[in-house]
């Protein structure tokens, strides 16, 4: 292969079912150019991916750009359609697969796994052009007539393990917010002891009664705040102050800590061990601090006299829970449980508040 016509890489190549791959090191910059990526020119039967998302690239390219000193981004995958040649250094057993792989001009790359990377990376360098010449790591596969290419997808996906929202939460070292639930938590013995960090769901036997992810929300209800926000200092003071007094209100939950309840116990017979209550309890929280500022701590130590149990129906069915007794966690049935938790303390409800009971309880529009 002539070297002035092809495209050359240093690189690893390796073996996986009998068949050659190879790991390059591809500049920033020459990623929008060799993955040419339109929806529209790629035939059905080539198209590896699902279609580009495009409402995540903006996210992705701010993540790069505003952290450039410390972003991290995984291998890109790609099919090779087109002559390749794979040359090694030298001739040592040791290094033999260390070596410059050539890649005709006219080969056609397709993307298996990471299209909405080298859109982030486009869109990137058009920001911070001097992003260009860092690197990320590409794995090819050499697949004539991209014949395979949506297997290798469907591969590399089908035994894919999301991450859940309390892992990203607890992984999280850049979000304020994350820093500042976690703080709360590991500051207020009863969060530390029975919070989950990992999950965002917790079985009926788990010996914890809050997930991480639940608090975070919570948190974002509390301030009325999107994801990434900034939290001023006075916000950070009224979320420790809150939780602790709520920590020490709820009667149910101090049992818990004092071992005379258990988790599992909890969940089965009160609401306060469920999502749904604790995300109700931050769009309280936020009516409080937005209405009542000078005594909203008066609200929160009075919800240790409401009754939390779950066989109170003629307050938490069909908000906390469902006909068939099942805890349910929507926009709906937290802004429902809210609704009713701010009635039994005596608080108006705001228009919307009042809309949402007739909608679901009075068979309004």
């Amino acid at each position: 292969m002539d070297s002035n016509f092809s495209y050359t890489f240093p690189a690893l190549k390796g073996v996986q079912a009998n068949k050659e791959y190879y790991v390059v090191m591809c500049p920033l910059r020459i990623i929008p150019k060799i993955f040419l990526f339109d929806e529209e020119e790629i035939p059905p039967e080539h198209r590896a991916q699902r279609i580009l998302n495009k409402s995540r690239i903006p996210e992705m390219t701010n993540y790069i750009v505003e952290n450039q000193k410390d972003y991290v981004f995984s291998s890109i995958t790609a099919s090779i359609d087109g002559e390749i040649e794979f040359s090694p250094f030298d001739q040592n057993p040791s290094s033999q697969d260390l070596g410059q792989l050539r890649v005709s001009l006219d080969a056609r790359f397709l993307i298996n796994d990471g299209q909405h990377r080298r859109a982030a990376i486009e869109e990137a360098l058009k920001i911070s052009p001097e992003l260009g010449n860092e690197t990320i790591s590409v794995v090819f596969f050499h697949d004539v007539g991209l014949k395979h290419s949506q297997q290798i997808f469907s591969d590399l996906n089908r035994h894919a393990v999301n991450t859940t929202s309390s892992i990203g939460i607890l992984y999280d070292y850049r979000d304020q917010l994350a820093m500042i639930t976690k703080d709360i938590i590991n500051s207020i013995p009863l969060l530390t002891r029975y919070t989950d960090k990992e999950r965002v769901s917790l079985s009926k036997n788990s010996p914890k009664i809050l997930a991480l992810n639940h608090l975070f929300n919570a948190n974002l209800k509390l301030l009325g705040k999107t994801k990434g926000d900034e939290i001023t200092g006075e916000e950070e003071k009224f979320l420790k102050e809150f939780w602790n007094l709520l920590c020490e209100s709820i009667v149910e939950w101090n049992m818990v800590l004092r071992k005379e309840l258990s988790p599992r116990d909890l969940r089965a017979n009160y609401i306060l061990g469920h999502g749904v209550f604790v995300e109700a309890i931050g769009l309280l929280g936020n009516y409080l601090k937005n209405y009542h500022e000078n005594d909203w701590k008066k609200y929160v130590k009075n919800l240790s006299d409401l009754d939390w149990s779950r066989s109170n129906t003629n307050d938490w069915l069909d908000r906390s829970f469902n006909q068939n007794g099942r805890i349910q966690k929507t926009s709906s049935t937290v802004q429902l449980t809210s609704n009713r938790i701010k009635q039994l303390l005596g608080l108006p409800l705001t228009d919307a508040e009042a809309q949402i009971e007739k909608k679901y309880f009075n068979g309004g529009a």
